[in-house]
């Protein structure tokens, strides 16, 4: 990426803009994706350069000795045969669809129920195994509501019905098209789609929304298997989880209790529409496995909630299905042939000292009693860091193989069973806290509150985040920031909740968490209501992020003054670069609907205004558009 020119003057107004304008001008949404930027584009680059080695591996110009990866690299293969699949014709994903036509009642699903979920295919509640909120070493049983066909709750809203028929209407246009390729009857298509909207319909008033989601202390309500069961008399749940993981647990963690309440209503005398909710999320996980008419067509909602124009291309579909069902396999190539032991091991430092700088603030603190700084020190010396890629593969990717003589849809169908099976004999034993849970191949970043772990992927770390070839002051308002940013969740109105073990557990005096809670309003305030992409931002979804933002970046300025060369304008100059992207209005707006991060125009501009440093590297005046008055700056961490 080359070095951005900046006019400080214009920095004044506009920190994002000063630094982004031109870019800003030049730049092009690839016409496959909703966006363009700096996260985007280091994605285009991996992307570009791993198609570039499967097609060699796949071409039998290289060859590895890994079988695992030989098997991903089988999966690249079929998933690229579009004329072979076009021969084939549905029959594959008509196999699945006749036997969900041929159910008669509840009790012919409950027969079927546990197998489906192996096989990854819809159900009225979504189980998962994670660390248990209470007692992190082990894992537990959760239990969670589907999905629905609008991208959140609040779409369903009578605030926003132009919107709710808009896009109903774009989904049933696709899904009608969709049923006449696979050769279903008019009238039978229309009456299917009614059942699954009026099924949809059902659901919506009883799962939470984005925002009510982001509120992790609302996630833990453990209830036994008889009172989950009681849930209703429609389906035997105790069958189910006692089938799916051998054994009848002493709890399940219900993450959406309002849901369960409603779920005896929303079976009830509904089994028609139930069924046709099956089929038709059947045919919409499985139609783009057949021929590339069938995956345009089933990619036109999610491009219009988007704002992308067309959908990928067939090398590219091939590569993000190899990769996502082979996500560590691929990581872990990716990890040690782009990135490498060394920077692993330079990376890791850095992780290390940010977190002793965070250590020294939460010494220096003035707002935290001992008993609670000392806690959160505790947590700080607890902390998990994984950097780059990880050490191990896990044993899963050995059971994966690929059949290049069957469908894609029957590999794909084969996976899932042995993903499914592997995660649910997790169930009561020791969590693996190390384990990797995202590719060494992912432009992001993440923490665990359960694990109290901090993860940075390999891909993350390079230019314009961190480069050997920038100042110091650049990477740390670069991958400084986001290294920071990672270890303040610790401290965020979610990531506080739970200890040095990721345990749930008040470790707060009830002094400091009402400190804590006024500060967290402050910082819901300070975003909530903004006008941004013809609607306004939620400062309740985004407040946990906001926050770590707000921690990362002081933090990671702290660390990086303690440098010989520190220069604060290349830091804040670098902190707007990285928050750079070009993106589709509607795209905007389904992020300000769904997204826990507030726009990155605001992240990059707000929170530099809230750092006194700021106003003196560029000499901010009270005049200047970018300033915020002492006592209106929020700063926690």
């Amino acid at each position: 990426m080359k070095s951005v020119t900046v006019n400080e003057q214009e920095i004044k107004n506009d920190l994002y803009e000063a630094v982004n304008g031109e870019w800003l001008k030049n730049a092009k949404i690839p016409d496959d994706k909703p966006a363009t930027g700096g996260f985007n584009d280091l994605v285009d680059e991996i992307d570009k350069q791993l198609m570039d080695d499967l097609d060699a591996y796949a071409e039998g110009k290289e060859k590895s000795d890994d079988s695992r990866f030989n098997e991903m690299v089988k999966l690249y293969r079929l998933a690229k045969k579009f004329d072979f699949r076009k021969k084939v014709g549905p029959r594959p994903l008509k196999r699945m669809l006749t036997s969900i036509e041929e159910l008669k009642s509840y009790d012919e699903y409950q027969g079927q129920w546990r197998n489906w979920i192996m096989a990854g295919m819809p159900s009225p509640v979504v189980f998962d195994i994670d660390a248990d909120m209470k007692n992190a070493t082990v894992y537990a049983l959760f239990a969670a509501a589907p999905s629905l066909i609008l991208p959140d709750k609040s779409y369903y809203e009578a605030d926003k019905k132009d919107q709710h028929d808009q896009l109903l209407k774009l989904w049933s246009s696709m899904v009608t098209t969709l049923m006449d390729k696979l050769g279903y009857d008019k009238d039978e298509a229309a009456k299917h789609i009614e059942n699954t909207k009026k099924f949809d319909a059902l659901l919506a008033p009883n799962v939470k929304s984005a925002e009510e989601a982001a509120d992790y202390s609302k996630m833990y309500n453990p209830q036994t298997v008889e009172e989950l069961a009681s849930s209703t008399d429609q389906l035997d749940l105790a069958d189910v989880i006692k089938r799916l993981i051998g054994t009848t647990p002493e709890k399940v963690i219900v993450t959406e209790p309002e849901y369960f309440k409603a779920l005896n209503g929303i079976l009830t005398d509904h089994f028609e529409l139930f069924k046709s909710w099956v089929l038709i999320n059947v045919i919409r996980a499985n139609a783009s496995y057949l021929d590339d008419e069938m995956r345009e067509i089933n990619g036109r909602y999610s491009r219009a909630l988007s704002g992308s124009k067309k959908s990928i291309n067939q090398r590219k579909f091939a590569y993000y299905l190899a990769r996502d069902v082979f996500s560590q396999v691929m990581g872990d190539y990716y990890g040690k042939k782009y990135f490498g032991p060394q920077a692993k091991e330079d990376v890791h430092h850095m992780v290390e000292q940010m977190i002793k700088v965070y250590k020294g603030r939460l010494a220096n603190n003035d707002w935290l009693s001992k008993a609670t700084r000392d806690k959160a020190i505790l947590k700080l010396d607890k902390l998990g860091i994984q950097v780059g890629y990880s050490d191990k593969i896990p044993a899963l990717y050995d059971q994966i193989k690929i059949d290049e003589g069957e469908s894609l849809i029957a590999n794909l169908n084969q996976a899932n069973i042995v993903a499914n099976r592997e995660m649910f004999s997790r169930w009561n034993k020791p969590v693996d806290r190390m384990r990797w849970e995202m590719s060494a191949a992912t432009v992001n970043a993440y923490y665990h509150p359960f694990k109290n772990i901090i993860v940075f992927p390999a891909a993350i770390l390079q230019a314009p985040f961190y480069s050997l070839k920038q100042s110091s002051s650049e990477n740390y308002g670069g991958i400084g920031a986001v290294i920071a940013h990672e270890i303040s969740h610790a401290f965020d109105n979610n990531g506080a909740l739970f200890d040095e073990l990721g345990n749930l557990n008040n470790w707060w005096t009830k002094e400091d968490s009402e400190h804590f809670k006024q500060l967290a309003q402050k910082m819901i305030k300070e975003f909530d209501g903004i006008e941004f992409a013809g609607q306004k931002v939620n400062g309740k979804l985004t407040v946990s992020e906001n926050i770590a933002d707000a921690g990362g970046l002081s933090c990671a300025l702290e660390a990086a003054k303690q440098e010989d060369d520190f220069d604060a304008k290349k830091f804040f100059i670098n902190w707007a670069t990285i928050w750079r992207m070009k993106a589709t209005k509607q795209y905007e707006q389904l992020l300000l609907s769904i997204d826990v991060h507030a726009p990155q125009k605001l992240r990059a501009n707000i929170q530099a205004e809230n750092l006194d440093d700021f106003y003196s590297a560029f000499n901010i005046q009270p005049n200047d558009p970018m300033f915020k008055a002492s006592g209106e700056r929020v700063n926690i961490w």
